[in-house]
């Protein structure tokens, strides 16, 4: 697939609608690829995560899909982010992803087309090559971006994941429930400022 110049592609429904487990590459998808190092090393690496990003894969779980970080790089900080967000996380210096993915489908009891992956660069394509929704970001090796069936408009680290998240949500026609739920639960009540009705969310 091309990359997309003003506006991503819908998912389709029937493919959406299948996917059960979504799993997210941290580096260069929830961050944009930069890692800020001291001579600490690791233990005092830093990196910038999308706040948007992060409340679109829990938006994403309130509507029961599993969402798990896989990571080829093991850094603090990426625990740290998961653990912020209540997410599981996997990391593996080898970056060979392909072992643990297969066993987190097969411990759910998941065919390949219930998963869905959002990726960037070489070690994903493994997995990515298998699963029945591949993503990319919009800054992802053509590799990736050429095999993928939904890209981002957005760089990763930039809200790419909240764009799938969205997609993917409205995909299955789960997008204006989820957000209403969210609203209402924190006070909203549909309401949005000076108790203007919110806009509603398209859900196709």
């Amino acid at each position: 697939m091309a990359e997309a110049s003003m506006e991503a592609a819908s998912i389709p429904f029937e493919i959406a609608s299948r996917i059960s487990l979504v799993i997210f590459d941290v580096d260069g998808v929830l961050t944009d690829a930069g890692v800020w190092m001291s001579a600490g090393g690791r233990k005092h690496e830093r990196k910038r995560f999308d706040i948007q990003d992060g409340l679109g894969l829990k938006l994403l779980e309130s509507a029961g899909v599993k969402v798990v970080l896989v990571s080829g790089r093991v850094s603090p900080a990426t625990t740290a982010r998961a653990g912020e967000l209540e997410l599981e996380v996997y990391q593996d210096a080898g970056a060979d992803k392909l072992p643990l993915v297969d066993r987190l489908r097969r411990e759910r009891e998941l065919e390949w087309d219930e998963v869905a992956m959002l990726a960037d660069d070489l070690p994903d394509a493994s997995v990515f090559t298998r699963v029945g929704l591949p993503a990319a970001v919009s800054n992802a090796i053509p590799l990736i971006r050429d095999t993928a069936l939904w890209v981002s408009t957005r760089p990763g680290g930039h809200g790419a994941a909240r764009e799938f998240c969205d997609a993917l949500l409205r995909a299955r026609g789960d997008l204006a429930r989820v957000v209403a739920t969210y609203v209402d639960a924190r006070g909203g009540v549909g309401l949005g400022p000076a108790g203007r009705a919110w806009p509603k969310v398209a859900s196709e």
